[in-house]
C-alpha cells in the first residue's frame, strides 16, 4: 500500500513538470465578466473534455470480479489525446462584445489549454463605451501540448455474488503555487453476469461479461493575482481595492456505465468494453477583479467585479470504446488499455498490488 501511494503522489507532484507553463488565467479575464467567461470557456474546453474522459478511464481491466474479501490497490495514469481541431479557437467566433477586438484583425486564432506551448495567442484591444482604447493584452499560449494527464488511485474489493466495489480517493493535495491543489473521491460497482450462469464450474465459462457503474468527483483550486495595471485608478470611491482573495476553482463530476467482455488466458486477460460517459464541470472565479472601464482625468479607471462568473456545463455525453489487458502475477498486477471517444484517444497504464 505504501508503495502504491508513493507512486500516485509522485505522478501528482510531477504535474507542474508535465504542464511546464503556468495556468495563466489572468490574461483571459482582463475584460468584463461576459467576455472573460467566453474566453475562459473556449480556452479550457479541451481540458474539461479530456479530463472527463480520463477520469472515466481505468475503472476495470477485466470482466472478472474479485473473490469475496479479496482486494487490489492500483495506480493508473491516463492520457487523453486532444485532436488538432480542438487545439485552437477563433476569437472572432465566440461572441465577444464589440468592445473587445483583436489588435490585428488578420490574427484571430488562439491556442486552447492544449496545443502550442511556445507561442501566445493574439493581442486584444479593450475599448470603452465611447470607443476609446483602454488597454491591450495578449492571450496565453497552451499549457500542455496535446495530452491531458489524469492519475487515479483506486482500491477494489470483492463482495459476494460475483460483485466488486471500487473506491477512488485522494485528500486535498497542494501541487505548489503554479498549479494549485486537487482532491478526488469516487465509487464504482461491477458485477460479472457470466458467472451467474456457471456458479459451480468456472472452467465452463467461455468468457466473462460484466456491467459497471462508476462516479467520481474532482475538485481543483488555484490562487490568482490580477492587479490594476500601472497608473490605473478606481472608477469611484465605491470600488473595492482588496484583490488578495482571487481564485479560479473547478469541480468535475464524472459518470460511467460500461459493459466489459474478457477472457482469462493463464496470467494474461485481454478485454474489450463499450461504455457511456457523462462529465459535468463547474468552473468559476472567486474574489475581486479590477477591470478597465473608462478614462478619468486622462487615466484609465477600473471597476471591481466580485465573483465575476461561474460556468456550469455538461462537457461530455458520449459513447466510448476501450481495448486492453491485465497481467496477473503473484501479488503484482499490470494494466494497459487504449480507448476512443468523440475524436479523442485515451491510453492508460498502471500497476497494482492484489491479494
Amino acid at each position: 500500500m505504501k508503495t502504491v501511494i508513493t507512486i500516485f503522489s509522485f505522478l501528482l507532484l510531477q504535474a507542474p513538470q508535465i504542464v511546464h507553463a503556468q495556468l495563466n488565467f489572468e490574461n483571459l479575464i482582463r475584460s468584463g465578466p461576459a467576455d472573460a467567461e467566453k474566453l475562459v470557456e473556449a480556452y479550457a474546453n479541451p481540458l474539461l473534455y479530456g479530463f472527463g474522459l480520463g477520469m472515466n478511464s481505468g475503472w476495470t481491466n477485466t470482466a472478472q470480479a474479485l473473490k469475496p474479501l479479496h482486494f487490489d490497490v492500483r495506480v493508473i495514469g491516463t492520457g487523453s489525446v486532444v485532436p488538432t481541431s480542438k487545439q485552437t479557437f477563433d476569437v472572432s467566433g465566440i461572441g465577444l462584445s464589440p468592445n473587445l477586438r483583436p489588435s490585428d484583425p488578420s490574427r484571430v486564432l488562439s491556442p486552447t489549454f492544449t496545443g502550442d506551448t511556445q507561442n501566445n495567442g493574439p493581442w486584444m484591444d479593450l475599448f470603452d463605451a465611447n470607443n476609446n482604447k483602454l488597454i491591450s493584452f495578449e492571450l496565453p499560449g497552451a499549457v500542455i501540448k496535446r495530452v491531458v494527464p489524469t492519475p487515479q488511485l483506486q482500491l477494489n474489493v470483492g463482495l459476494f455474488a460475483n460483485t466488486e466495489v471500487m473506491v477512488r480517493a485522494a485528500p486535498k493535495i497542494r501541487l505548489g503555487e503554479r498549479f494549485g491543489s486537487v482532491s478526488l473521491l469516487g465509487f464504482g460497482i461491477k458485477h460479472n453476469l457470466a458467472q451467474d450462469f456457471f456458479p459451480k464450474d468456472r472452467e465452463k465459462i467461455p468468457f466473462d461479461f460484466s456491467l459497471l457503474a462508476g462516479f467520481n468527483t474532482v475538485k481543483y483550486g488555484r490562487n490568482l493575482k490580477l492587479l490594476p495595471l500601472d497608473g490605473m485608478i478606481p472608477e469611484n470611491e465605491d470600488q473595492v481595492t482588496d484583490f488578495t482573495t482571487q481564485e479560479v476553482y473547478a469541480k468535475f463530476d464524472n459518470y460511467l456505465i460500461q459493459a466489459t467482455l474478457s477472457k482469462e488466458l493463464s496470467f494474461f486477460t485481454p478485454f474489450v468494453s463499450l461504455g457511456y460517459s457523462i462529465s459535468k464541470a463547474q468552473l468559476g472565479l472567486r474574489g475581486n477583479y479590477p477591470i478597465a472601464n473608462s478614462i478619468r482625468d486622462e487615466k484609465i479607471a477600473y471597476i471591481t467585479y466580485s465573483n465575476p462568473f461561474a460556468l456550469e456545463r455538461t462537457y461530455l455525453r458520449t459513447f466510448r470504446g476501450d481495448v486492453g489487458f491485465q497481467v496477473k502475477l503473484p501479488v503484482l498486477r499490470i494494466y494497459g488499455s487504449y480507448g476512443f471517444s468523440g475524436g479523442y484517444g485515451m491510453f492508460s497504464g498502471g500497476i497494482g498490488i492484489g491479494f
